[in-house]
């Protein structure tokens, strides 16, 4: 059973400059132990994503922004792959592959954006998730204004 979660998560103390929320989180209850589970990961992972923003600010490119946060992640020593390989199968065919910009520690796929969040990049995010066995995602725009969203999959529910 799914269960939407409506709330703000501030994280502005990480951010002096702008108040940054994120809103409207959908989840089923059975995650909520795995939210928690990661939630110290998912805090030293937006506190890097943070830095980086307030560093460099708006207007680079993409790679600049995954280039400086895995430096960041590491230097909190984190395990970062960029460019993370996922495969899609259809059925016992590969049918597609694709790169997740970022995975760190083996645990929460990044995928960033150097412009707004839109539905599609959520989309994107979720896909990945289905693909693998990873269960936790971020989406990191570092647009005008930094944002992020959290998307979580529960792969042990996926029919095999």
């Amino acid at each position: 059973m799914c269960a939407e979660l409506y709330g703000f998560f501030d994280y502005s103390w990480w951010n002096p400059c702008a108040s940054v929320k994120i809103c409207i989180v959908r989840i089923s209850i059975k995650t909520e132990i795995m939210r928690l589970l990661y939630k110290d990961l998912t805090d030293q992972i937006l506190k890097a994503f943070f830095n980086v923003y307030n560093e460099l600010g708006y207007g680079f490119l993409e790679k600049v922004y995954e280039n400086a946060l895995a430096y960041e992640l590491s230097l909190m020593g984190m395990d970062v792959q960029k460019q993370y390989p996922i495969s899609v199968y259809y059925k016992d065919k590969k049918v597609g592959a694709y790169f997740a910009d970022i995975l760190v520690d083996e645990t929460i796929i990044l995928e960033l954006k150097a412009t707004p969040i839109k539905e599609m990049h959520e989309f994107q995010l979720l896909h990945y998730l289905k693909a693998t066995d990873i269960e936790l995602g971020l989406l990191l725009s570092f647009g005008k204004e930094a944002r992020f969203v959290r998307k979580i999959f529960e792969n042990r529910y996926k029919e095999k």
